[in-house]
């Protein structure tokens, strides 16, 4: 598993919307500036996660990105997943058109890396953008 540029990015606006909850609704470019992420490519993330019900957007004066959910109840597997990441450790288990390995039936190694990919899923799923949240302020 390889975690894009994408994935990336949404997990760092996610934990700087966390971060700065206090100060909500976030203008989009406070996020950009902080993260130095291109205010187009978080605009495409920020659409994604909002479909995802991840963030709510405040519109008029004043407006802005918020989390629509408690940080404690936002997993990176949500983030990743929201952002279409492949949580699998090889090409040939995803879910894409034409990434399916044609020797499914007879892999000798496909137990080796579904399983593989459900820790991987496991892991995911007990990292919250609180514990992330947590880290950052420690470090």
């Amino acid at each position: 598993m390889r975690v894009s540029t994408l994935g990336r990015y949404a997990l760092r606006a996610m934990v700087d919307l966390a971060l700065h909850e206090e100060q909500t609704p976030i203008l989009r470019q406070d996020i950009v500036s902080r993260q130095e992420i291109s205010g187009n490519y978080l605009a495409h993330l920020f659409v994604k996660l909002r479909q995802a019900g991840l963030i709510e957007s405040v519109m008029g004066p004043g407006g802005g990105y918020k989390l629509a959910r408690d940080a404690s109840s936002i997993t990176v597997a949500d983030i990743l997943l929201a952002v279409d990441e492949s949580l699998e450790p090889v090409t040939c288990m995803g879910d894409a058109p034409g990434s399916m390995c044609p020797r499914v039936q007879a892999c000798a190694t496909r137990l080796l890396w579904e399983r593989l990919g459900q820790h991987i899923l496991d892991f995911l799923e007990s990292v919250t953008l609180a514990d992330l949240c947590e880290q950052a302020q420690k470090s």
